[in-house]
């Protein structure tokens, strides 16, 4: 598992692979950083537990996340709508669409949508609306129409576990302006309540009364709070396999080398 993580793990450049499987090699003795590492404001590379990769494992969508200390583009129109679109068109969504509706069928949450092959169907294409509506809306329209920057910055190591769990917590209610500063995360927590009005044009209505929406919205935020803490703590136990790795390649090459 070690090894796999090591090698394969999106947190790790090329050069970084290269490096976890060469005895002798550290990060610190690289020459030149690769151009797709994440860089600070000095342009030098960002270190490996406060590295944020594309996808979580080779999976897990992580467009929407800021590696700490690393200088991020700046928001506008045109870069919020293509990391919208590249999050509501990712294979993972529709990987994750397809068990959340058979879930939902299975349990029968929305009576109304019906049970089998057209109950999943009913499921799932209300559940496309609901991710990509939210999305858009979340990740594009409301944060360009207020210059609210809402991707997720991570605190990242070097500051205290509890206070990290809180800031992820925190963000829900807090994203950045364009020009940096702290402000009410109105476009993020707007997004989802939007997406619980429009939701009631294509559910039936006995799926749409203030109840079931107040719950769909809280489930919304508590999957996000889930994602973020995942986003938040996961370069630090990538980098804790990485070196691990490393010093096991480290240890046998030293013993192969012993007379």
């Amino acid at each position: 598992m070690e090894a796999d993580l090591a090698l394969h793990d999106p947190a790790l450049s090329a050069e970084d692979a290269q490096s976890a499987s060469s005895p002798g090699t550290s990060a610190e003795g690289r020459s030149k950083p690769t151009p797709d590492e994440p860089r600070d404001a000095n342009g030098d590379s960002i270190p490996l537990e406060r590295r944020q990769p594309k996808r979580i494992l080779g999976f897990m969508p992580n467009f929407r996340t800021v590696s700490q200390g690393a200088k991020a583009p700046p928001p506008s129109w045109k870069n919020n709508f293509g990391i919208a679109t590249h999050q509501a068109l990712d294979y993972s969504t529709f990987i994750f669409l397809g068990l959340t509706s058979i879930t939902a069928e299975g349990m029968n949450m929305h009576p109304a949508l019906g049970k089998g092959i057209d109950g999943f169907y009913a499921y799932t294409w209300r559940g496309f609306l609901d991710k990509t509506d939210n999305t858009y809306l979340s990740a594009w329209l409301l944060p360009s129409l207020l210059r609210e920057d809402t991707r997720y910055y991570a605190l990242g190591a070097g500051h205290p576990i509890p206070i990290r769990a809180l800031y992820v917590i925190s963000r829900q209610a807090v994203a950045r302006t364009y020009g940096g500063r702290e402000t009410p995360n109105l476009a993020g927590l707007g997004g989802k309540v939007l997406t619980q009005v429009v939701s009631r044009t294509y559910y039936p209505p006995s799926a749409t009364s203030f109840t079931v929406l107040a719950s769909k919205f809280g489930y919304s935020v508590m999957r996000d709070v889930i994602f973020s803490s995942i986003r938040e703590f996961y370069p630090d136990v990538a980098a804790h396999y990485i070196r691990k790795h490393r010093e096991k390649i480290a240890r046998e090459a030293a013993k192969d080398s012993t007379p």
